[in-house]
């Protein structure tokens, strides 16, 4: 039901979903960029319900509160202490040893606002825990959304990560000015 649901709404607003996971994929972190609006939340999620992926994502825990925690919850949502120190790399990496399947989106941006940088978590999430990193879209200018790719980070991270930059580099943000890739 909420496949049909989420490709309803989706069409009718004129979003179109595109790649996805290979089935021979049980685990990944999804990253998924740009990030700048609460919006992303909303298309994000109808698409992984359109694409048929159960993903589980990092939220601050300050939003664990009545009436949402269990909503939250539902929708996949794993509570992160950012006021503490943590290492939240081996936490996550943990996760996905714990687990038969597991897709955890993180935005590498880590705020709806602009950030010079992108955080580098869900890379040492991704190496420490050997599984893949799916690049996820939400592009606003094409209204496409979905799963780009997916890649194995080699340990070479200026490598890497200047391949994702790449990749993501003049996706259309909700909100262009809060997108540091433009």
């Amino acid at each position: 039901m909420l496949y049909f649901l989420s490709k309803l709404i989706l069409k009718l607003n004129g979003w179109k979903i595109i790649g996805g996971i290979p089935s021979g994929v049980k685990k990944c972190v999804v990253i998924v960029a740009p990030h700048t609006s609460m919006w992303d939340f909303v298309w994000g999620r109808l698409a992984y319900w359109q694409l048929g992926v159960k993903v589980k994502f990092l939220i601050k825990k300050e939003v664990f509160v009545f009436p949402y925690k269990r909503l939250l919850i539902r929708l996949g949502g794993i509570p992160v202490d950012r006021g503490k120190s943590s290492n939240l790399v081996e936490e996550v990496a943990k996760l996905f040893k714990q687990h038969d399947s597991l897709f955890i989106t993180i935005t590498p941006e880590g705020t709806r606002h602009y950030a010079s940088h992108w955080k580098k978590g869900f890379y040492y999430i991704a190496l420490k825990a050997k599984v893949p990193i799916a690049l996820g879209i939400l592009d606003y200018k094409k209204k496409e959304g979905g799963i780009g790719m997916i890649m194995n980070p080699s340990g070479d991270f200026e490598a890497d990560f200047k391949f994702i930059e790449d990749f993501y580099r003049g996706r259309g943000a909700k909100h262009p000015q809060n997108y540091n890739l433009n």
